[in-house]
């Protein structure tokens, strides 16, 4: 039996997501924080980290932005197989989102013609749509800032690549950043697919609990080595040194063609923030 969803429920549902998502981080980031607050030795690196905590616990209890960038909206929707939506999907993830980011008070930083840019306006949101089993829709908001977001990098690598040559790009993606995209980082990677879809995958990484440990053995072994070597930059918090430069890797794989091998790493600054539900 079909179940049906109303386009007026989904635009609820988004407009709720994008304001818990805005003004209070994720609790494995905010409990990742407090790690790395535990584990620093550098005293100027511990005075950052407990700002950024403060900053968080502020933005919560006052129920304002963690962040003033607001980002570019990405909803990621799982459309369950036995679902009617009534009405336009699109046209209801979209109207969530301007009705949440003007209740909460929220930056509208998107421009609708990227080449001629003038006025700036909260939506389109960039959305994500997946066909899932089921009869239920599950939708996550994840407000991206461009300060991390223009440090996405992408490389093509050839089949043949050595493992360390995949380590040494990753860590290099993040060297490269620097103190310009708010460390410390989570580290989002995609390996496999197509060039487009390794970019997608190194996002939905970042939609991964911090804490937990991929499931696969050979990954969570990648993302272990990576974060330590990674952490050993010095870049730390806001780049004024430190070992915490990265509060975690998550990597998600996905299978690709014979003669490739494309790896996509997405950054994100200290206040990653996303929200989700089903209905």
């Amino acid at each position: 039996m079909i179940k049906i969803i109303k386009a007026e429920k989904i635009e609820k549902t988004v407009e709720e997501l994008c304001i818990k998502a805005n003004l209070s981080l994720r609790k494995d980031v905010l409990s990742a924080l407090k790690k790395a607050y535990a584990k620093e030795a550098n005293k100027k690196a511990k005075a950052i980290l407990c700002a950024i905590i403060k900053n968080a616990c502020v933005a919560a209890k006052n129920e304002i932005a963690i962040c003033q960038d607001t980002g570019l909206p990405a909803v990621f929707v799982g459309l369950g197989e036995g679902l009617n939506v009534k009405g336009s999907l699109a046209g209801a993830i979209n109207k969530g989102i301007e009705s949440g980011y003007r209740k909460a008070q929220l930056r509208n930083s998107v421009i609708r013609d990227p080449l001629l840019r003038g006025a700036s306006y909260y939506t389109p949101a960039v959305i994500h749509t997946e066909i899932v089993k089921g009869r239920s829709l599950s939708l996550t908001v994840l407000p991206k800032g461009f300060g991390c977001e223009n440090k996405t990098q992408l490389k093509m690598f050839n089949p043949t690549a050595a493992l360390e040559e995949i380590k040494s790009f990753i860590i290099s993606a993040v060297k490269d950043a620097g103190p310009d995209a708010c460390p410390p980082y989570v580290v989002g990677v995609g390996i496999g697919g197509s060039a487009d879809y390794a970019c997608l995958l190194a996002k939905k990484a970042l939609l991964k609990d911090i804490n937990k440990p991929n499931r696969k053995k050979h990954l969570a072994a990648l993302e272990r080595e990576i974060g330590l070597r990674i952490n050993k930059l010095n870049i730390g918090p806001m780049g004024l040194g430190g070992g915490a430069t990265a509060l975690g890797v998550k990597i998600e794989a996905y299978p690709t063609h014979i003669a490739g091998l494309p790896v996509a790493v997405n950054i994100s600054c200290h206040a990653l923030r996303s929200a989700s539900k089903s209905i």
